[in-house]
């Protein structure tokens, strides 16, 4: 499986979700974009693993599998390309906007890896991949 980066895009309907070590966090209704890295073992197969960790039952690993089991919200796409560069910190700075402070970057020095947005944000995700070289591929589930 290809290396690379994605982003998953959730549907939210707002709630008050314990985030591991990150507390009870106000999570608004809208869309989350999640920015992550898949340059470890399985490559971009982590977005499968993401896709069945909503109805596993498995204990939450990282910051988005406690929203990815949170019946408050839906995974309805991801937006991904492959590649061996660590952009992972880069495209969550160019996705910007408002985001949940710490969430998904207790590992970097970015301020968070989930951000907000009132409407799908999926082709523009496509569209900021582009802006660093990257073809990315939309899935809708």
């Amino acid at each position: 499986m290809d290396k690379g980066i994605y982003t998953l895009v959730l549907e939210s309907k707002g709630a008050d979700i314990e985030i591991g070590a990150l507390g009870n966090l106000t999570i608004p209704g809208g869309y989350l974009i999640y920015v992550g890295s898949a340059l470890g073992p399985g490559g971009l197969g982590r977005i499968s693993r993401h896709k069945t960790t909503a109805h596993d039952g498995r204990r939450p690993h990282w910051h988005i599998d406690y929203l990815l089991q949170h019946p408050s919200t839906r995974l309805i796409a991801s937006v991904a390309a492959p590649t061996t560069e660590r952009l992972e910190c880069t495209l969550a700075d160019l996705v910007g906007g408002p985001s949940i402070p710490g969430f998904g970057a207790s590992d970097c020095r970015c301020r968070s890896h989930l951000f907000i947005r009132l409407d799908d944000p999926a082709s523009e995700l496509a569209d900021i991949f582009s802006s660093i070289g990257l073809m990315a591929t939309i899935r809708r589930y």
